[in-house]
């Protein structure tokens, strides 16, 4: 951006050419650029509009370092690829730019590269805030002007997004959350409409943050948006840029912080995208041991080159910057971790010290958390990453990897795993429950129950439970009080939260009409109490991410499956007890051994009649006895439901 003054003042501009020479690069922009430190390239490349010696009309600029011509085409020339040609800079940078005067808003272009070795490519811009809508490929000219009323959000949001304070998480992807016409894909909601039903309905069930699938711009539905063409534009499926940031000002009016979805792992190979960009391999590696990804068909970045590192931290900060969103979840990072990930011996090579670490890809990711936390501390970064790998959630000081939480795929496995068996069989699985408890502290971990869980014959949440329908839903209403209960942040995917019965189908809507079930209401009644909950009492997260926060209180009855631990806040008087019990047998009179406080009574019951549950195993008076009176040993006498999760304060 000119600082020190217009770059008409110091350069002579020919306006008798359809394209003025004009630049927006000044001092160190291309230096950081090519060094991978230029973080506001959104503010650069792209087009903008802008008024240029009186003429109103939009700035181009577009990396192409391996093109001899570029230039730009439109409705706005009738497709003209010859007209509009951008001037390249004389720096060796690989810049192509230029101004179009009279260029109105809304047009649509793409740039006509003459690439490598006479290749003729049309391309869509990387850098663009706005597309057209699928299946068209042409970027729009646009401008994200927009009248911010979430100041009150945004002055607190630490509050909110900080690492002890209560976090669950609703999934969502928007063009299957609810559709005009179930049975017709093709048909979406606006962000207009999600802006009225989408955010009432997640400050009714009481989350405290939405995240949602990617909403970046994506020419296949079927990716469900994990494989973008724009990483710097909200799709136009539902809307504007616009009616994007006003969805996100809703949302922070209720007090709910947004995550997104953010893929800098791997991108299509479609013909208007990254791909090839220049006839060569501009954004992903050229060795295709690197750059191609076996599992998705796609293409990885080439975290090697300063100019892709800046394009995606670039594109990070503009989300942040431009739409005011509280966290990303940073997709497939053991992908971008491992060279070796889902090759076989021959098809990786290893690094220069011989390990299988992708050291370009994890100084990446220290440079995006760093930049991330430096100019926006009050926010998150997540981590999907499923390996061992160390340090995911240290900072990067301590040799982390910097991110704020990391998702706890184990516990993930190892809870679906205990509850898909037949509570005959959970006595001899209790090791496999607990094991979550002994390398949690590793990170700060939330627990995921995601999309991935409900698709391609995974079968819907529901249906992993065994039993009858009763039991069905009683060990739901379990395993996601469980869930609650346990330290770390809650990720739950939408219709998990009403016992869905078919997998989830990008191409339909939500089963809404299971609600009419008195079953289905009950489950998520119990979801929204839990969520409640979480923000009601602190012990459930004030010391979520440290060994402060949680000590087992009975693990010595496994025959029965009966487990009991305490969750505790920074003050003692607020700690809370959990009592799971994962058999259908009703047990009266149970005997439990708690330390400090003497007088308890029951918060929560996963058995309440308002959930479906029979409402007939309740602890209106709970009768405690001394134990040892100095060591401050209670014995409670409580009752505990068939199936069934029982919270004491």
């Amino acid at each position: 951006m000119q600082t020190a003054g217009k770059y008409e003042d110091y350069h002579f501009i020919d306006t008798t050419k359809p394209v003025w020479n004009y630049s927006r690069f000044e001092g160190d922009d291309i230096a950081n650029f090519q060094n991978g430190t230029n973080y506001r390239c959104d503010e650069l490349f792209g087009s903008h509009e802008m008024e240029v010696l009186g003429t109103k009309g939009y700035y181009f600029a577009v990396w192409a370092p391996n093109a001899t011509f570029v230039s730009v085409f439109g409705d706005f020339n009738n497709w003209d690829k010859q007209i509009h040609a951008l001037y390249v800079r004389l720096d060796n940078s690989g810049i192509w730019e230029g101004f179009i005067p009279e260029l109105p808003k809304g047009a649509s272009y793409k740039y006509h590269i003459h690439g490598y070795a006479g290749q003729k490519l049309d391309k869509g811009d990387p850098y663009a805030n706005f597309w057209e809508v699928r299946p068209n490929t042409a970027s729009r000219t646009w401008a994200l002007d927009y009248s911010w009323k979430d100041a009150t959000w945004m002055d607190k949001r630490k509050e909110h997004n900080k690492l002890d304070a209560p976090w669950s998480v609703y999934e969502v992807h928007l063009a299957s959350w609810m559709r005009p016409d179930k049975y017709n894909e093709e048909s979406y909601h606006t962000y207009s409409f999600f802006k009225e039903h989408l955010v009432s309905y997640v400050k009714e069930m009481g989350f405290t943050h939405v995240e949602l699938m990617p909403i970046m711009e994506h020419p296949f539905d079927g990716s469900w948006g994990y494989q973008g063409a724009g990483y710097f534009a909200p799709t136009s499926r539902y809307g504007t840029p616009q009616e994007f940031m006003d969805l996100v000002d809703a949302f922070h009016k209720e007090g709910i912080g947004v995550i997104l979805d953010w893929v800098p792992s791997h991108f299509p190979y479609d013909a208007h995208g990254l791909f090839m960009f220049d006839g060569t391999h501009t954004y992903e590696y050229a060795d295709m041991r690197k750059g191609y990804h076996p599992d998705w068909n796609s293409y990885i970045f080439n975290y090697k080159r300063g100019e892709v590192k800046s394009f995606l931290i670039s594109s990070a900060m503009h989300w942040f910057r431009k739409y005011h969103i509280d966290g990303i979840r940073v997709d497939a990072v053991s992908s971008m971790l491992k060279l070796n990930y889902s090759r076989t011996a021959g098809q990786w090579e290893p690094n220069e010290h011989g390990g299988d670490g992708n050291l370009e890809a994890i100084a990446f990711i220290k440079d995006l958390n760093e930049t991330i936390f430096r100019d926006f501390p009050d926010v998150q970064t997540i981590a999907e990453e499923a390996t061992d790998w160390p340090g995911v959630s240290k900072p990067t000081f301590e040799d982390g990897l910097g991110f704020g939480m990391k998702w706890m795929m184990g516990w993930m496995h190892d809870t679906l795993k205990y509850f898909k068996q037949d509570p005959v069989y959970r006595q001899y699985q209790q090791d496999q429950f607990t094991f979550s408890m002994m390398y949690y502290y590793d990170e700060n971990f939330m627990l995921p129950l995601s999309h991935d869980e409900v698709v391609h014959g995974k079968s819907p949440m529901l249906y992993k439970m065994p039993g009858d329908e009763w039991q069905k839903f009683a060990n739901l209403r379990l395993m996601y009080s469980y869930m609650f209960t346990h330290p770390g942040g809650k990720l739950l995917f939408m219709g998990n939260e009403f016992g869905a019965t078919s997998e989830w189908n990008y191409k339909s809507e939500l089963q809404w009409e299971l609600l009419q079930y008195d079953s289905h209401r009950g489950v998520r009644e119990c979801v929204k109490a839990l969520a409640n909950l979480l923000k009601a009492e602190p012990a459930l997260y004030e010391n979520q991410f440290n060994q402060f926060g949680f000590e087992w209180v009975d693990l010595n009855h496994g025959a029965e499956s009966v487990m009991a631990y305490r969750r505790k806040g920074k003050n003692p008087a607020e700690d809370i007890v959990v009592v799971l019990n994962m058999t259908p047998v009703v047990r009266k009179d149970w005997k439990l051994h708690v330390q400090g406080k003497e007088s308890w009574k029951e918060i929560f019951n996963s058995n309440d009649a308002k959930f479906w549950g029979t409402g007939d195993t309740y602890n209106p008076d709970i009768q405690v006895r001394v134990v040892d009176g100095q060591a401050g040993w209670y014995e409670l006498n409580i009752h505990l439901p068939s199936l069934g999760a029982v919270i004491l304060k």
